[in-house]
């Protein structure tokens, strides 16, 4: 929406305005791409200009969707799954993105399952079977393995602090 009103505000044309990407009807000037730089810069958001960082960008949003807002099953494997979404061989888009990143997209996607797993445990409406079949694990051992080696912490262990702090503050 913010995006949708910055462009509005400045007179520009726009086809559709989704998650990370936006596509324009008309060509703009330099001085209106920097106006619209500067204006998303003020509201927090960043305009990429050159096709790899918008490629990254890409496959963040891919992963995040795919994480955090989907529980369907995935019928392929994520490789393929990204290489169909984005139509680039998967290779490149690993090779891109651990360059420009510094990680793998799989250490990418492992952290965003693991943060999503801990908002899961502190909701506490679904048991760590629930969570692990969600979160699409071959079994509650793989995302426990998973979680202590990137918390340190076993699930329950995360879900029993998380009850503690919530006692405390109880009793004040």
């Amino acid at each position: 929406m913010v995006v949708k009103d910055i462009l509005e505000k400045q007179g520009l044309h726009y086809a559709t305005v989704e998650l990370g990407e936006v596509e324009m009807l008309d060509n703009i000037t330099s001085k209106q791409h920097e106006l619209l730089k500067s204006d998303l810069l003020k509201s927090g958001l960043e305009l990429l200009d050159d096709k790899k960082s918008v490629l990254i960008q890409k496959i963040k949003n891919v992963i995040i969707e795919l994480v955090h807002y989907s529980e369907e099953p995935l019928t392929v494997n994520f490789s393929n799954y990204l290489s169909q979404k984005l139509n680039h061989d998967y290779t490149y888009l690993a090779n891109l993105f651990s360059e420009v990143q510094g990680i793998t997209i799989e250490k990418f996607i492992i952290t965003h399952k693991i943060e999503r797993v801990k908002e899961l445990l502190v909701y506490n409406e679904l048991n760590l079977t629930e969570i692990a079949y969600l979160m699409h694990y071959s079994s509650v051992a793989h995302l426990s393995t998973q979680f202590k080696k990137v918390t340190g912490l076993t699930p329950s262990h995360f879900k029993q602090l998380k009850d503690l702090r919530r006692s405390m503050l109880d009793e004040v």
